[in-house]
């Protein structure tokens, strides 16, 4: 009888130690620059290779960074675009322009789209001229990036530069997205 007690025992530590070993397991999955997922392209990864930022495949259009208004949309850091393309919508409201068009963008099953922010599209640049995310002209792109109430950051894709243009100019549109 005690070697039977023995036998459940030892099989009963062996599933629990199974079980504490499954649920220990922390996600391996790392993905690459230039890889498809997630509705668009990856075009930043953060140290892990877990998390990063998606491009969508293709512009959005040409539309304007937004009237006069002042947003405060003035992050221009990686990780910024979110925040400013939700405070551009808020203080604009609706409407035919760049912010509002990304987050209300429902592409590949995907809706949580934004503008990217000037540092954001700056790293979007790099990896257009890497080959790794394509399909974009040599004209200029808004960022969410906001300078002032009459002007707002934007990347020029032929010369890599980037300046302050007026918001009422109509100029290229590529939305992102996290993962």
């Amino acid at each position: 009888m005690k070697k039977i007690k023995s036998i459940y025992t030892f099989i009963l530590l062996g599933i629990l130690f199974i079980l504490i070993n499954s649920c220990n397991k922390v996600n391996t999955v790392t993905y690459t620059l230039g890889e498809s997922y997630g509705g668009g392209v990856i075009f930043y990864l953060d140290a892990s290779s877990q998390h990063g930022l998606i491009a969508a495949t293709s512009d959005q259009g040409t539309y304007v960074w937004g009237d006069g208004t002042t947003t405060n949309a003035t992050g221009t850091a990686e990780g910024t675009g979110k925040a400013n393309t939700a405070a551009i919508v808020k203080a604009q409201g609706t409407g035919s322009y760049a912010a509002y068009i990304c987050t209300h963008l429902t592409l590949n099953g995907y809706t949580d789209w934004f503008l990217p922010s000037k540092d954001e599209l700056d790293l979007l640049m790099a990896q257009n001229i890497a080959g790794l995310v394509q399909g974009f002209t040599s004209g200029i792109y808004w960022t969410s990036s906001e300078v002032n109430a009459s002007t707002a950051w934007s990347q020029n894709f032929y010369t890599g530069t980037q300046g302050g243009y007026t918001k009422s100019l109509k100029q290229n549109v590529r939305a992102i997205r996290a993962f």
